[in-house]
């Protein structure tokens, strides 16, 4: 499913209004326009949350049953289509297919686990709580919420939400990156298909004016977002003031700590894995090892190796292991960190510029980039890059390195290499990080548990799905009940006391 032009997705159909402006999306792998997408303006944003809310008086009175059999409709759907899918997340954002479809499978896992929206979202029972009085709790949607999602992850991220806000019985509008927007609307699509009612999913196009709209929206009663920490502030100030509920996940500079006892293959591997991956497009990349000496200048070695026999080429070509950035801007932007880092005093140990690349000349491309003798203050040290850089900050002892970490403003995800039990269990319990790996460099976690940072990672207290995301997209309610028997009756101005 594609077109040279993308539009929103309102009340079960493609929008057919004209856009004041459009943007472009990009092949990143040629650098040549590939497709335009509509931008919305705040009358589109209505529209759709208009859709939204006048589908929401609906869906909300549908049975669970109901709701779970379109969420098992989407979920067989999603499943047979998932080629397609990470065919169009190749084209526009440029990551190899492999981890494409990997990003559809992990989204395909909060699907899955909002299938059992009917254990999810029970509530509890107290029978004779007082005398001839019931009292029991029930799990209610919120209305219309928003979902404004990243580039990186452009169907994975909004499936960290959708699923359960959906099951939950609220109806959704996605405002994903017009970066790479096509997506989305697949999505849209496919949900269509499952046999869910139109309007409960919408998709919105665009960038700043559609999300402060959303943002503004009284109709609009959640926001989940993910994306950049300044963004994800903002996100969070604004939508808080207009009284919503808003889980707003921000960026990450996740440090890798390799402890003398580790297994260096295993550790270099790692930090090549977690740290290109997407061409390190990812909130969760490892951007800093800290290696704890006298194992630095062999883990550099090592890695060092590794990313000279990388394959840098067009995410759809066969074999490639790392494709380009997803704009030239972007890509500019991080390259701009080589010279920076250099002139900090910054040891360049691989620079991604002289990488050999299998794709046209036009392409957004950034080979992979090592630096060694990073220290706390340089830029490529506090600021996240973004990109396929990888900074090797030295350190004296797992103390150190454990501090280094800790006073990090960014809290998102964390990693340690060792075969040491007991370091491992300190560690773990020590680190003020959200999301914690041993062994493990990427350590998202499964569906059934939940996804956020700490410190300047996360604003809310929300994290992304898992119960937290049931709770989330619900509110409780309490219900004290008692059915009268004709004897009971009587004047009593007295406060009401269990007996």
């Amino acid at each position: 499913m594609t077109s040279d032009h993308i539009t929103h997705w309102i009340a079960g159909r493609p929008w057919h209004g004209v856009a004041a402006r459009r943007g472009d999306v990009y092949d990143p792998a040629t650098g040549a326009v590939a497709r335009q997408v509509d931008l919305a303006d705040a009358e589109v944003v209505d529209r759709a949350v208009a859709a939204a809310l006048e589908a929401f008086r609906q869906w909300r009175h549908t049975s669970v049953a109901r709701r779970t059999s379109v969420l098992f409709a989407f979920r067989e759907l999603l499943n047979a289509r998932r080629e397609e899918l990470a065919a169009l997340i190749v084209s526009e954002h440029g990551k190899v297919h492999s981890d494409a479809l990997g990003e559809v499978a992990r989204g395909l896992e909060v699907v899955e686990y909002a299938c059992g929206i009917p254990q999810l979202s029970r509530g509890s029972f107290t029978e004779q709580a007082s005398t001839g009085v019931d009292v029991y709790s029930v799990r209610q949607p919120l209305g219309p919420v928003a979902i404004i999602s990243p580039f990186n992850f452009p169907a994975m991220v909004p499936m960290w939400f959708f699923p359960i806000a959906i099951a939950a019985g609220n109806t959704v509008v996605v405002k994903p990156s017009e970066k790479d927007p096509s997506a989305a609307n697949l999505l849209a699509r496919l949900w269509q298909e499952a046999g869910l009612p139109d309007g409960v999913f919408n998709v919105v196009h665009g960038d700043k004016p559609a999300v402060d709209r959303l943002l503004e929206h009284p109709d609009v009663k959640a926001v989940s977002f993910v994306g950049s920490t300044p963004v994800a502030r903002h996100v969070y100030e604004t939508g808080t003031r207009h009284g919503k509920r808003v889980q707003a996940l921000g960026g990450a500079k996740n440090h890798m700590l390799v402890l003398p006892d580790a297994d260096l293959d295993l550790a270099a591997d790692a930090a090549v894995n977690a740290g290109y991956g997407a061409a390190g497009e990812r909130c969760m990349a490892v951007s800093v090892l800290v290696a704890v000496d006298p194992v630095g200048d062999e883990l550099v070695e090592r890695i060092t190796r590794r990313i000279a026999e990388l394959k840098v080429g067009p995410g759809s070509a066969p074999g490639s292991q790392m494709g380009p950035l997803v704009t030239g801007a972007h890509r500019d932007k991080v390259a701009s960190y080589l010279d920076a880092g250099t002139a900090e005093g910054a040891a360049l140990a691989v620079d991604g510029r002289a990488h050999a690349v299998e794709g046209e000349p036009g392409g957004f491309w950034l080979g992979p980039t090592l630096f060694d003798h990073v220290k706390p203050g340089m830029s490529v040290y506090e600021d996240e890059i973004f990109g396929p850089v990888l900074s090797v900050v030295r350190v004296g002892s797992y103390d150190e390195g454990l501090a280094l970490i800790n006073a990090n403003p960014y809290g998102n995800g964390t990693a340690l290499f060792t075969n040491d039990g007991g370091a491992a269990r300190r560690f773990q319990h020590e680190v003020e990080v959200g999301m914690v790996g041993i062994n493990v460099p990427i350590p998202v976690p499964v569906a059934y548990y939940s996804f956020g940072g700490w410190k300047n990672s996360l604003f809310g207290d929300a994290h992304a799905y898992g119960e937290d995301g049931v709770r989330f997209f619900t509110r409780g309610k309490a219900v004290t009940q008692r059915w009268l028997d004709p004897s009971h009756g009587g004047i009593n101005l007295g406060f009401p006391t269990n007996s």
